[in-house]
Parts: C-alpha cells; sequence; structure tokens
C-alpha cells in the first residue's frame, strides 16, 4: 500500500465522511475509507478501482493510485487512493450559469450520460467483485418496489403513485439495452472547468452498476429543471444514442422512480430524501411523471 506523507484533510463537499485530501510520493491525492462492515461488503473497494479502470478515458476520471481490501479481524478499514482532480464542484457553479451557461453544462451532462449508455451489459445487476460480476437485484417490478418500500405513506397515496409506476415500468420495457449506469450523477458529483463549463472529473461511483440506460439522464434531471440545462441534456444524450428528446424525458422520469422511491422510503433522514419525497408525492397526486411540487 502505498504511504500517505501528509496529514488527512476531510475532503470539502465529502458528505459521507469517508474521503479525504492527502499526498503519496509527493502528488495531491484523494483517500477514501470503507469501515468494516460497509453495506456493500469487503470488495468494495476492489469494485470502486474497476469501475474507474473500466470508464477511464471515455469519461474524465480519477486514476486509481492503489488499493485495499478491510482486514476485518484487525479492524483495518478498506481503502482506495485516487489521483486528485481538478475543476470546481458542478453544484457551486451552476446556480450561477446564465442561460447559455446552463446550455452548455447540459451538454457536458447529457454526453457524460450518453457515453455511459453506450456502454453495453449483458443483463442488469449490482457489481459484486473485481471483475465486475454482476448480481441481483432485489425486486425488478417498480410497482411491486413502490409497495414494498413505501410502508409509510397512505395506502390512498401508494395506490396511485402504483397506477404512474405501472405506467413508467411499461415505458422502460420498451427499452431493452443494459448498460453501465452511474447512478448518482449530478453536478455535485462532478467537476467542471469554470471557464468552458467541460466536465474535468465524474466522481463517486459507489453506486455504479449495471441498469436501464435512461437511468442516468433522470438523476441529472430530477432536481435541476433549468428548460435550457433539461434541453441541452436530452440533446447531448440523443445526439449519442440516438431516439427522440421527448420520449428520452419521458423515459428519464419512469427510470428515476426507482431511485426517488428509494429516497423517498427514508424521508427525514436528510433535506435530498425530504425533496425525493416532495416530489414523490405530486407525482402521485397528479398522475404525471413530469411533476413538481408547488412549493418548489
Amino acid at each position: 500500500m502505498s504511504e500517505i506523507q501528509s496529514p488527512l484533510t476531510p475532503l470539502a463537499g465529502g458528505h459521507s465522511g469517508r474521503t479525504f485530501v492527502g499526498e503519496v510520493a509527493g502528488e495531491r491525492t484523494v483517500l477514501r475509507i470503507y469501515p468494516p462492515g460497509d453495506a456493500r461488503g469487503p470488495a468494495a473497494p476492489d469494485v470502486d478501482a474497476a469501475v474507474l479502470r473500466l470508464v477511464r478515458g471515455l469519461l474524465p476520471v480519477p486514476e486509481v493510485v492503489d488499493v485495499r481490501r478491510e482486514d476485518a479481524p484487525s479492524g483495518q478499514p478498506g481503502l482506495l487512493v485516487t489521483s486528485w482532480m481538478p475543476g470546481q464542484r458542478g453544484d457551486e457553479v451552476v446556480a450561477g450559469l446564465d442561460e447559455a451557461g446552463q446550455r452548455r453544462f447540459g451538454r457536458a451532462m447529457g454526453h457524460a450520460a450518453g457515453t455511459l449508455a453506450g456502454m453495453p451489459m449483458l443483463r442488469p445487476g449490482p457489481f459484486v467483485d473485481v471483475d465486475l460480476a454482476v448480481g441481483q437485484f432485489p425486486g425488478t417490478d417498480l410497482a411491486e418496489w413502490v409497495q414494498t418500500r413505501l410502508g409509510a405513506w397512505s395506502a390512498r397515496d401508494r395506490d396511485r403513485l402504483v397506477e404512474v409506476a405501472e405506467t413508467a415500468q411499461d415505458l422502460m420495457d420498451g427499452m431493452t439495452r443494459t448498460c453501465v449506469v452511474h447512478s448518482d450523477l449530478n453536478p455535485k458529483n462532478v467537476l467542471v472547468d469554470p471557464e468552458s463549463l467541460e466536465l474535468t472529473a465524474v466522481l463517486d461511483w459507489e453506486f455504479a452498476h449495471a441498469g436501464h440506460p435512461w437511468t442516468d439522464v433522470g438523476n441529472l434531471l430530477r432536481f435541476e429543471r433549468h428548460p435550457a440545462y433539461v434541453e441541452a441534456v436530452l440533446e447531448a444524450w440523443t445526439s449519442l444514442r440516438g431516439g427522440s428528446v421527448g420520449a428520452l424525458l419521458d423515459g428519464a422520469r419512469a427510470a428515476d422512480l426507482w431511485a426517488l422511491v428509494d429516497l423517498a422510503a427514508r424521508a427525514g433522514a436528510n433535506p435530498v430524501a425530504d425533496r425525493a419525497d416532495a416530489l414523490l408525492r405530486a407525482i402521485a397526486d397528479s398522475g404525471d411523471l413530469h411533476a413538481w411540487p408547488p412549493r418548489e
């Protein structure tokens, strides 16, 4: 294992509290810690390193410097050391953009999602080992996912959302391809050149899996609704993968229901889960995948 040669500093914007900045061989590096008992299992650092190696050269991602599995008997955590990447966090940049800037940033994000959608996988599932073997997801039906995850909702509200979920499932079933999915692709997880608005890094791949080509677009457009940004994301994606922007937007909203349901099930735990719950309730109330909470 490469030795960190400077004190570790928590990485700004790191919500998990597990990511730090250090130095290896005179180079600035980023260290991610995987405590023993991590929900993803002891292979998590190997999986994350393998995903970075898989997409490197297609998208801007950090270089893997070193990786180590946890040692449960000694209590030593798993570690992943990657290169430091330049740029400013996308969520810090996007708020101050004018319409032209929103369009340029949306084009860069849509191109990243479209690139991933062109990396085929044989079937959907989580990555489970260093060879990126694909495991099994706990469910394959969106309506059933709503019923099992949203136990805190009233039966009436759940039933309304089930109707929307059934329509969404039909939309998704029309796209039979499977691809590499980042699954948390949004402005806070990219670094951006603040002048060109090109992406300098795509970060935080711990939710990456083999999945639906529309999933990442749904994440990109979940809370970011500026018309110029939305249009640019859709145009960039379809310029790579084909189809119409209208069909992609419908499909992206449908695919994003999986993540929205999972987040809404944790409402009260954090602001993102609360926003997801409010958005999902607006969708259930209106029966419209494109609904937006009235007070947002």
